[in-house]
C-alpha cells in the first residue's frame, strides 16, 4: 500500500509532467513565448483553487489539473497561457487601488480575449454566446481590450451581483489569491521588473525573428507595443521645452553665508555680502499647444488635457510668471489662436471653451502657422509645440525648426507611428484625473 508521502510525490510528478507537456506544445506554436513559458516554476499546492500564479511560481492543485487534462488538453494549454499573459501584461502588479473583484474579472477578460483571438489549434475553443456578446459590447466602447480599459467599461455598466457572477463563471480561469497585496511593494517591484524585461524581449522577438510564427496571435503584438511603451509624467515632460533665463530671486547656491554672518558679527547690522537678487533658472517660457478639433477629439478630452496643462502652469517651479503660450485650434485649417500669458487666462479659456472645426485632420496648417508666427517675431525663442490628437492625419514632410510632441490620450490610443523628428507621449485618463485642479 502506498504511503501518503508516496502518493503526494506521485501526484506532484504527474502534475509537473502535464504542465511540461502543455508548455512544450505552446512553445512549438509560439516560439517567441519561450522565456515567458519557462519563467514560472511549478509548485504543487493542494489548497489552490485550480491553478494560479504570483508571477514567480505556477501553483497547481494536482487533482484539478489531472481532471482538466483528462477532459481536454486544450483547456490546460489555454489555462497555462492565461497565467503567462497575466505576467506579460503585468496584471498581477497593476491593480492600483481598483476594486479587487472587478479588476480580477477585467484581467481575466483581457487574457481570454487575447487567447480567443489566436488561430492555433492547441488553444482553439468555440466561444459561447455570452462570450461573443461580451466582446462585441466591450469593443463598441473600447478599441483595445486591455485590463484597465475593460475595468472602466465594467465599472460603467453597473453590473448586478447576478450579472457579475455570470461573467465570472464564463471568464474566470485561475486563482488570483496568489497575487501580492498592494502593500507588498518589494515583491510587486520584483515581479513588475521581471515581467517587464520578458515582455520587451518578447516584443522584439515577435517583430524580428518570429514574424511568420506570430502571424496567428491576433492583436498580441499590438497590445505588447502599447503595454511596453515608455510612460511619461506630462508635467515633467513640459520641462523639455524650458529655457535658461535670469529671474528675480535669491541665488542660494552663490550666496556665501560665512562672509555674511562675519559682517553681522563684526559690524552689528552690516553684512559684508548682500544676497544676489538674480539667479539663472531653467523654466518654460514659450510654447505652442495645438488642439485637434476634428471629429475624433471630444470637448471633454480637450478640457482634461488643458486642465493638466493648467496644473503644470500653476506650479511655480515649472513656468516663469509671465509666459507666451498660444493655444491653437486646428482641424484641416487653423480655426483659432488664443494667446495665454498666465494661469488665470488659461483658466478663463477653459471655462469658456468652444471648439471650432470638426473637419478632417491635417497637421500641416498648424505647423505652417506657427512658423509664420516665428517669422513675425510673435515667438522669441520657441522651444516646442505640443499637438493633442489621435494621430490620424497628414504630417508635415520636413522637420520643423522647433521640438514637437504629439500627445495621445491612452483610452483612445492605437499604436500610431509619428515622424522620426517628433516625440510621442501617451497620457492615461488616470493621470488627467489624479487630483482636483485648482480652477
Amino acid at each position: 500500500m502506498e504511503s501518503g508521502r508516496d502518493t503526494g510525490e506521485k501526484l506532484e510528478m504527474i502534475g509537473r509532467k502535464i504542465l511540461a507537456v502543455s508548455r512544450n506544445e505552446l512553445y512549438l506554436k509560439m516560439r517567441f513565448l519561450d522565456v515567458a513559458l519557462s519563467s514560472l516554476a511549478f509548485a504543487m499546492d493542494a489548497g489552490a483553487d485550480g491553478l494560479g500564479t504570483d508571477g514567480l511560481y505556477l501553483y497547481y492543485h494536482p487533482q484539478y489539473l489531472g481532471g482538466l487534462y483528462r477532459e481536454d488538453r486544450v483547456l490546460v494549454n489555454r489555462l497555462y497561457l492565461h497565467l503567462v499573459l497575466h505576467g506579460i501584461f503585468r496584471h498581477i502588479t497593476r491593480r492600483k487601488g481598483r476594486g479587487e473583484r472587478l479588476y480580477g474579472l477585467a484581467c481575466d477578460i483581457a487574457a481570454e480575449s487575447m487567447i480567443d483571438g489566436m488561430q492555433y489549434r492547441c488553444v482553439l475553443k468555440s466561444r459561447s454566446l455570452l462570450r461573443r456578446e461580451t466582446y462585441q459590447r466591450l469593443y463598441r466602447e473600447r478599441k483595445v481590450l486591455a485590463a484597465d480599459q475593460v475595468y472602466k467599461v465594467l465599472e460603467g455598466w453597473g453590473l448586478s451581483e447576478k450579472e457579475l457572477l455570470r461573467l465570472e463563471a464564463e471568464f474566470r480561469a485561475d486563482d488570483h489569491s496568489y497575487w501580492p497585496s498592494e502593500e507588498d511593494r518589494k515583491k510587486q517591484e520584483e515581479i513588475e521588473n521581471r515581467w517587464k524585461d520578458i515582455s520587451e524581449q518578447m516584443e522584439t522577438e515577435m517583430e524580428t525573428f518570429s514574424k511568420e510564427m506570430s502571424s496567428g496571435t491576433g492583436d498580441l503584438i499590438g497590445q505588447l507595443r502599447v503595454e511596453n511603451r515608455e510612460r511619461f509624467d506630462y508635467r515633467q515632460f513640459l520641462k523639455k521645452f524650458s529655457v535658461l533665463r535670469e529671474e528675480a530671486a535669491v541665488d542660494e547656491d552663490s550666496f556665501d553665508y560665512v562672509f555674511y554672518t562675519y559682517g553681522l558679527s563684526l559690524y552689528g547690522n552690516l553684512p559684508l555680502v548682500e544676497p544676489l537678487e538674480w539667479k539663472e533658472t531653467r523654466k518654460v517660457e514659450e510654447f505652442a499647444v495645438v488642439i485637434d478639433t476634428s471629429m475624433s477629439c471630444s470637448k471633454e478630452l480637450v478640457k482634461k488635457f488643458l486642465e493638466e496643462t493648467y496644473g503644470a502652469l500653476s506650479e511655480n517651479d515649472s513656468f516663469f510668471r509671465k509666459v507666451n503660450i498660444h493655444v491653437i485650434q486646428c482641424d484641416d485649417t487653423v480655426q483659432t489662436d488664443k494667446k495665454i500669458t498666465g494661469g488665470q487666462e488659461l483658466k478663463e479659456y477653459m471655462e469658456n471653451l468652444e471648439l471650432r472645426g470638426e473637419g478632417g485632420t491635417d497637421f500641416r496648417p498648424a505647423f505652417e502657422y506657427v512658423e509664420e508666427l516665428i517669422r513675425r517675431r510673435v515667438f522669441g525663442q520657441l522651444k516646442g509645440l505640443i499637438y493633442f490628437t489621435d494621430g490620424k492625419g497628414t504630417y508635415p514632410a520636413k522637420t520643423p525648426p522647433f521640438d514637437t510632441a504629439f500627445v495621445f490620450l491612452e483610452e483612445d490610443y492605437e499604436d500610431t507611428d509619428v515622424p522620426p523628428w517628433a516625440m510621442k507621449l501617451v497620457i492615461s485618463e488616470e493621470q488627467l484625473e489624479r487630483e482636483p485642479r485648482r480652477l
